[in-house]
């Protein structure tokens, strides 16, 4: 199975309106609540790709129960590990503008974990990397869990045996390289903040040298790139796709992990991740992804290597 640590869980609600105006009221056409968080979202498409998948980090409180509910309610291919704790799962709203199809995002800070939560949940992990085929460490870090929290966790998955793919940013993405996990999944702001250069090829590779043994960078409607020790390559979609772009990274993990774990080379790997963030956009909410618009673009995704890498 495919383990993913979500340390931040959040329970997502997403607002559809007919047009997004600041200073007025507006009438929601639709709703929809999910559980989420990066790592929760991950694990869904996963699933939806036919690898079992478990998850782990916190949940807390009266929407830490809905959001297990709601896991529970998607059925199969998703196991629920969570650790409970004291304080609410945080919530993030995102309002979906229908006419112009933009997303503003809203995202609440993480409940504060204790010690013994956190003594509860290395506990825990420690467990679940007996079974895991890789493990992906994803998202924001709340209150009271140490900074350097995704360093620790893959040098544990990298005794076990397990590969780590890392998706986070800021300090505990600066901490977590240099344990060496086998990928990291920044967006071009994340690698800049990372790394101080703002052209991608520079930093990735910076990244790569900062610890990293590979480094897929995404682009945004550019596509993806990969460093790696095998070599460097580009990947970009056939057209840009209007849609909700929330969760598109995270179908991208999946698809590098799907990749990682059926031993695809890596340049199919960073095709299949870049279908399936594109086909992400063209789903309502995040942790899905249109499978239409995935089967369309497997095998048009337009793929150049790097010669001089």
């Amino acid at each position: 199975m495919i383990l993913t640590v979500t340390l931040n869980t959040a329970l997502d609600i997403t607002y559809q309106v007919p047009c997004l105006r600041a200073h007025t009221s507006h009438r929601v056409t639709e709703v929809t609540e999910r559980p989420g968080g990066k790592g929760l979202n991950v694990a869904r498409v996963l699933a939806a790709l036919g690898h079992p998948t478990v998850v782990t980090g916190f949940a807390g409180g009266v929407t830490g129960a809905v959001l297990r509910e709601r896991l529970a309610e998607l059925g199969g291919g998703v196991t629920d590990a969570l650790v409970p704790i004291a304080g609410a799962t945080r919530r993030t709203v995102g309002v979906v503008d229908s006419t112009s199809g933009d997303t503003t995002q809203l995202n609440e800070p993480g409940p504060l974990v204790t010690t013994p939560e956190w003594s509860a949940f290395l506990g825990a992990y420690t467990e679940l990397l007996r079974e895991a085929s890789a493990v992906a460490l994803c998202g924001s870090l709340p209150p009271g869990v140490p900074v350097g929290t995704y360093a620790q966790l893959i040098r544990e998955a990298h005794a076990a045996g397990v590969p780590t793919l890392l998706d986070t940013s800021g300090e505990p993405l600066r901490r977590g390289i240099a344990a060496r996990p086998d990928i990291v999944k920044p967006n071009a702001d994340e690698l800049a903040g990372l790394t101080g250069s703002t052209e991608p090829l520079r930093a990735a590779r910076d990244a790569r040298r900062r610890g990293a043994r590979a480094v897929a960078a995404s682009l945004g409607a550019e596509g993806m790139l990969a460093v790696t020790a095998e070599g460097t390559w580009r990947a970009a979609p056939p057209r840009r796709l209007a849609g909700n772009p929330t969760g598109a990274g995270d179908a991208a993990v999946a698809g590098l992990l799907s990749g990682l774990v059926e031993g695809v080379p890596w340049p199919d790997r960073l095709a299949r991740a870049v279908a399936l963030s594109a086909a992400a956009v063209r789903a309502p909410v995040a942790g899905e992804f249109d499978r239409g618009t995935y089967d369309e673009l497997q095998g048009r995704i337009e793929i150049t290597e790097d010669p001089a890498a």
